[in-house]
């Protein structure tokens, strides 16, 4: 870790919020009497679903891997685990127990314990669930679609009887009440068996305490570090976390798993250490889109399940590729999204560059959720008396930093919000998907990871700002063999359409690698 930040003049936090008020200050609003949009408008979709084939189950042994001088670690990615959706069928066919789903994802933590992802856990609680799950299916009794699935949940969102300290030495909370997103997934029959690390408060892109999976010496992004490296080695079939500015999206795709962040109201906030009251999402991290999808469907209570992503089904999807993003990616990233944009072409999908985006825009979105963000955390914390003197550096600066914010500033960033949510809404009356690299950078490492805090959510913030739905779903690897993510973007209320178009991408691309999965 850095120096302590609060005691350097010219800190990362307070150079970050001095520039974001310049952003700001340069910023005209063309209607001076609009009130600021404290809420984003709740968005709904009106698209039917249809049927999918199922799968079928394969499943085998895990490998292991010697990481030498570091860790050894389970492999990312196992290309012969089950999925989540592959597991539910597992279940109901009787080929597999809610048991012996629990004990795969045991021994998946105690062998990757280095990497840091479990924060809190009660095996005997879990096998005693585990067992009370097979106990009902062996008599017929089916709880919903995550029936046994073991679920992991980020430090920051309350499960009943378990602790909340959202990664921090100054909040410890038991709460009694589940969040309302929790007691969903625990009505659709989830095994929550353990809580996974989240940077403190969830107020960073970095989960500092946690080593990425493919790479301990690199960082596992956040703030749902936990999160992603639990799914990427099988620490459970999925992960429920929260996405502000880039959360669920930046960890995803430097771990190589599914990231999905959906429509800003989407899922209920209740009973979350709240980040931003005006930003906050919750959403699922998972191995495939098809995963992702299962988990949307309990958490948003909307029918999921089955999506069509057939080409006959998505004919004349239109599809820009922002290229301003592109153009900013490292060469070895930007290689690995070029390597993968031909199979748009071979979904039969209309391929466009979009030049009506500008760093300008994704500068903007930083500045504006940056004040938002940090103030409505701030203002938090100091009604909840947190003591900032237990948080890291970097989260104390940043926290204290925002309380010198004025209300002025943040009103007229709320202001500005709401005139850029419009401007890339419009985007959408002509494209039905955007796509850009998630992160333009592979993940950096752990000792060096302080200049890249700002680079490393740029493009994502964006779409967490406006509220739309957003997926980050891997692509490829580098020759440094470090994962890559495609992030994926449609206009709010459309989580049916990026799940559909998720899954044919995911399908093509497997195809087309080889990889089965």
């Amino acid at each position: 870790m850095a120096d302590d930040l609060s005691n350097v003049e010219e800190s990362v936090a307070k150079v970050a919020f001095r520039d974001a008020l310049e952003v700001l200050h340069s910023l005209e609003l063309s209607e001076p009497k609009a009130a600021p949009p404290l809420v984003l408008e709740r968005f709904s979709s009106g698209l039917k679903t249809s049927q999918t084939a199922q799968v079928d189950l394969k499943r085998s042994r895990t490998a292991e891997v010697n990481t030498g001088a570091d860790v050894a670690y389970r492999q990312p990615l196992l290309v012969n685990s089950p999925t989540l959706r592959e597991a539910a069928i597992a279940l109901r066919n009787g080929d597999v127990t809610a048991r012996e789903l629990l004990e795969n994802s045991l021994e998946a933590w105690y062998e990757t314990q280095e990497l840091g992802a479990v924060v809190d856990i009660d095996e005997n609680s879990a096998r005693k669930l585990a067992d009370a799950f097979d106990a009902d299916m062996n008599l017929g009794i089916d709880r919903g679609p995550l029936h046994g699935i073991p679920i992991t949940i980020k430090d920051v969102i309350d499960v009943a009887s378990m602790s909340t300290c959202a990664g921090s030495l100054a909040y410890n909370d038991r709460p009694t009440r589940d969040a309302t997103s929790v007691g969903r997934l625990k009505d659709a029959g989830a095994l929550i068996f353990a809580k996974v690390t989240t940077h403190e408060f969830a107020l960073g892109v970095t989960t500092p305490q946690c080593k990425n999976p493919f790479d301990p010496k690199r960082i596992s992004g956040g703030s749902s570090g936990g999160s992603a490296i639990a799914v990427s080695c099988g620490i459970g079939l999925a992960s429920l976390g929260t996405d502000t500015r880039a959360s669920l999206r930046v960890p995803s795709a430097l771990c190589g798993v599914v990231g999905f962040k959906p429509t800003f109201g989407f899922v209920p906030t209740d009973g979350i250490v709240p980040l931003s009251w005006t930003v906050d999402h919750i959403g699922p991290i998972a191995r495939t889109v098809s995963d992702a999808s299962i988990m949307l469907s309990v958490l948003g209570e909307r029918p999921f399940l089955n999506i069509d992503a057939s080409a006959d089904a998505l004919s004349g999807v239109s599809v820009g590729i922002v290229s301003c993003a592109m153009g900013d990616a490292d060469p070895d990233v930007a290689s690995v999204v070029e390597s993968v944009l031909p199979i748009f072409g071979k979904l039969g999908y209309k391929l466009y560059d979009v030049d009506m985006l500008s760093p300008v825009d994704f500068d903007e979105a930083n500045a504006l959720g940056l004040i938002i963000s940090r103030s409505e955390a701030a203002t938090f914390h100091r009604s909840n008396h947190t003591d900032l003197s237990l948080c890291i550096p970097e989260v104390r600066d940043q926290l204290t930093a925002a309380l010198d914010i004025r209300v002025a500033d943040y009103l007229d960033a709320q202001r500005n919000r709401k005139v850029l949510a419009e401007r890339v809404l419009s985007l959408f009356d002509t494209y039905d998907v955007l796509i850009l690299p998630t992160v333009p950078m592979v993940a950096p490492p752990r000792d060096d990871y302080e200049r890249y805090l700002l680079r490393l959510s740029k493009n994502a913030i964006l779409w967490s700002l406006v509220g739309n739905p957003a997926v980050s779903i891997p692509c490829g690897l580098t020759d440094q063999n470090l994962p890559v993510g495609l992030q994926f973007v449609v206009a709010p209320g459309n989580e049916e359409l990026l799940v559909r178009v998720g899954i044919a991408f995911e399908e093509q691309f497997r195809s087309q690698s080889g990889s089965g999965r």
